[in-house]
């Protein structure tokens, strides 16, 4: 049993290891397109900021990995944390490419964002106090 979860600590290392210089690279590229693209600042910072939420979509995908070395289980927020920089992101690419949305397809969007805050709220508020009490069951009680 040690060897795979020793297997499985690798391949989720190498994963990680190959996220990070994923989002090392797309950073350096919208870096590098904001200042070379032609066309308005504000064309070009939508772009940029597309891009810079993608990356950050990733780096949350990389400490999810990490938790999950540390841990060897999956927790739920860091997905919901993911989920809605992804629903942020569709949202404000939609709104600064000013792509025509009919009142439902917009209302979905915003109920989707909506929906992962409280969810986000939700893990936050009932999954602290169990993780709280184990800790302070690890601790000694002051003297």
């Amino acid at each position: 049993m040690n060897g795979l979860e020793a297997a499985q600590d690798l391949v989720t290392l190498v994963v990680g290891a190959g996220l990070v210089v994923l989002s090392g690279a797309l950073l350096v590229a919208a870096v590098v397109d904001f200042f070379r693209s032609t066309g308005g600042v504000l064309t070009r910072a939508g772009s940029f900021l597309d891009q810079v939420l993608l990356v950050l979509i990733l780096i949350e995908i990389v400490h999810t990995v990490v938790l999950s070395l540390r841990s060897h289980e999956l927790q739920a927020e860091p997905f919901i944390v993911v989920a809605l920089i992804a629903a942020i992101r569709k949202l404000l690419f939609v709104l600064g490419n000013q792509q025509k949305l009919s009142t439902a397809q917009f209302s979905l969007l915003l109920a989707t964002a909506a929906v992962f805050i409280v969810a986000l709220v939700a893990v936050r508020q009932w999954g602290q106090p169990a993780q709280r009490t184990d800790t302070a069951r690890e601790q000694p009680p002051p003297a």
